[in-house]
């Protein structure tokens, strides 16, 4: 596997590549016994037994979603010996070769004490494969496929064909967040974006039964569960807001509930985010695609928030959110119909220029800290990742 941008840390860089190696050993524990160790910008992982040797792809496929590595390759490990990469290449590379119709060699010789430079392998190699594919033929520019060799210190290694990685940073390196998680298409992606920045992810849920369903709940476990895959274990926190939705309901004006409901969420993911050591907030708001994600409407949601908030989405119109959400597989999930808490008392009328000061006057019609504190105790605490949820 090939690193993505650990290769440009300076004297840090070890603790990005540790923390890489931890996350892909607990990926790979819930497959199989491998062997992980790291060279040269580049990650080897070894089956241990014939178990793990036999689900190899399900571990390169895993390996895709890790965010650090932008290359995953399955390769053929050899001696460093002309005679044997050359009797290897045919077989190795068989599969891959008869559903092309040109190819080109690559070496990457980082060994300067090899005795055949980068162009002489190429050249062997190519006259290998030719002998062994006639239907083939050389295209340098535009190959159907690229067959590499490369020559490392310790060992020379044949691969033809390349998974592309997930990229970014390695989970863990970038601090600790807060998500809060809907139902919606929106803020999994949004965790996801963080996520490749190294932050390692906590969840906030906000329910509210009897109003929302069982299936309403189950549809964010799954959100979570499908997340975990590329972003770690998440440790999610569900909170009943009915009561405060119903405090507000009861005293405040209508056109401004849903406002006042995201400010109170805000509080309690404040609250929860310092209990549980997270550095900032993560939402999934876009300018402008609803009422409450107004310019206004954010300041007056932001103006509660006392650690860094962050709204990756900020600038991105629908389609482009969806296309990620397709490429991290929350989409299939996020789109079931079930209602979530912030479609229910949805005022009729929603105010889209609203003042901090009105906000701060209906606020004070009730005494909101113990219904924000309640909550907060009751939350359910739940710990999902790899695929494994418990309680």
């Amino acid at each position: 596997m090939k690193l993505g941008e650990i290769v440009l840390k300076g004297l840090n860089r070890s603790s990005f590549e540790q923390q890489l190696l931890t996350n892909v050993r607990y990926r790979l524990s819930r497959i199989g016994s491998f062997h992980v160790s790291i060279m040269q910008s580049t990650v080897y992982i070894r089956p241990t037994d014939a178990q793990a040797e036999e689900r190899i792809g399900e571990a390169a496929e895993a390996m895709c979603l890790v965010y650090g590595v932008v290359v995953v390759c399955r390769a053929a490990e050899c001696e460093k010996d002309m005679a044997t990469i050359l009797k290897l290449l045919p077989g190795y590379c068989k599969d891959a070769l008869l559903g092309a119709e040109t190819f080109k060699v690559l070496v990457r010789r980082s060994d300067k004490k090899f005795p055949f430079t980068s162009p002489e392998i190429a050249g062997e190699a190519g006259g290998v494969l030719l002998d062994a594919f006639p239907h083939l033929r050389v295209d340098l520019e535009k190959p159907d496929m690229t067959v590499y060799v490369e020559i490392r210190d310790h060992a020379a290694y044949i691969h033809a064909g390349r998974l592309a990685g997930a990229g970014g940073m390695p989970v863990g390196t970038g601090g600790k967040g807060l998500l809060m998680l809907s139902g919606g298409i929106d803020s999994p992606v949004a965790g996801h974006m963080l996520a490749k920045r190294g932050v390692r992810l906590t969840a906030v849920h906000f329910e509210s039964p009897p109003y929302t369903s069982e299936r309403a709940r189950q549809k964010v476990l799954d959100l979570a569960d499908a997340m975990s895959a590329r972003c770690g274990r998440i440790q999610l926190f569900v909170v009943n807001a009915a009561p405060v939705m119903e405090a507000l309901r009861d005293a405040c004006q209508e056109d401004l509930f849903t406002l006042l409901l995201r400010r109170m969420m805000m509080r309690i993911s404040c609250k929860i985010a310092a209990r549980e050591g997270c550095e900032c907030i993560i939402t999934g708001e876009s300018l402008g695609q609803v009422a409450s994600q107004t310019m206004k409407s954010l300041a007056v949601t932001s103006a509660v928030c006392d650690r860094l908030l962050f709204r990756p989405l900020i600038g991105m119109d629908k389609e482009e959110i969806i296309q990620i959400a397709r490429a991290t597989d929350t989409f299939e999930i996020s789109t079931r119909p079930f209602e979530d808490c912030c479609t229910v008392f949805t005022p009729k009328h929603p105010n889209t220029k609203p003042r901090l000061e009105r906000l701060e006057a209906e606020e004070a019609k009730l005494d909101f800290e113990p219904l924000l504190d309640a909550a907060i105790e009751a939350a359910e605490r739940i710990v999902v990742g790899g695929g494994n949820r418990a309680d």
